[in-house]
């Protein structure tokens, strides 16, 4: 798909790829199409209603731009971010067959490369009420790690999330750890990807990824360099977060009030 540059014939193609597989996981579009346009780009987003607060909403994320073509070259980005969208469909298509407590919406955001373009656009109009939007989960680049290890970003400022963190690793098939979020460290991934621009928002928000290798933003980020094992076993571990947050989002509701600076 041409490196599935934003605004080209390419992304064009990966959209409809993606509101193909979206259909065919069970996850319904709001209104007549899976896309939403803004100003640069395009998002593809789908929802599963939740049974029991059908008006609260775990966002879970990735975004599908990568670099296009340069001087000849195909920039596939298989791990930066084809991983990442691959997932929203097997996460997507596992709650379509065990309904969630909550509703979830899967974003595909366009403009990630540029600036997080498509993330801004959808948390500055979303397809719900901003205040119904109580967590995004957001995966980058999940799909190549020969030590095993998938990074959570975020728990160090929003403290309030930790504990459930916890709990995932305890039982997840990768190791899971906390990390790359201290500002005094060269590798801080606080403003790195399309969870920022919920944390901006005043919106809880994860990201989940590994850390950089010799291919990112290289034309060998291509699907034989995919660490298969690995891949599989962090999609299972975003289902284990899912699950979690969705079990808990209640009481991780009143953690975050709790823990909120008094306006007095």
């Amino acid at each position: 798909m041409q490196g599935r540059l934003t605004g080209s014939a390419g992304a064009e193609k990966a959209r409809a790829l993606i509101a193909r597989r979206f259909r065919q996981s069970g996850a319904l579009p709001f209104g007549a199409s899976y896309e939403q346009n803004f100003q640069t780009g395009v998002n593809v987003v789908a929802r599963i209603d939740g049974k029991l607060q059908p008006r609260r909403y775990i966002v879970i994320s990735a975004h599908y731009d990568h670099l296009g073509v340069r001087n000849g070259r195909v920039f596939n980005g298989a791990d930066d971010n084809a991983s990442g969208t691959a997932a929203l469909f097997a996460i997507a298509e596992y709650f379509s067959k065990r309904q969630p407590d909550n509703s979830l919406i899967f974003a595909a955001f366009d403009a990630e490369e540029g600036g997080l373009f498509g993330s801004r656009a959808f948390v500055q109009r979303p397809p719900v009420a901003a205040n119904q939007l109580a967590l995004n989960l957001n995966a980058d680049m999940i799909g190549r790690e020969p030590s095993d290890r998938l990074f959570v970003v975020g728990a160090a400022l929003q403290p309030f999330l930790k504990p459930s963190i916890v709990a995932i690793a305890a039982k997840a098939p990768v190791k899971l750890l906390m990390g790359h979020e201290d500002p005094r460290q060269p590798e801080d991934w606080t403003r790195d990807s399309d969870h920022y621009s919920f944390m901006l928002a005043g919106i809880p928000a994860l990201y989940f990824g590994v850390e950089d290798f010799a291919h990112h933003h290289e034309a060998s980020d291509d699907f034989e360099t995919i660490t298969y094992g690995f891949y599989v076993r962090a999609v299972e571990t975003l289902i284990q977060a899912v699950e979690v947050f969705d079990k808990n989002l209640a009481d991780i509701d009143k953690a975050r009030a709790a823990s909120a600076p008094s306006r007095r």
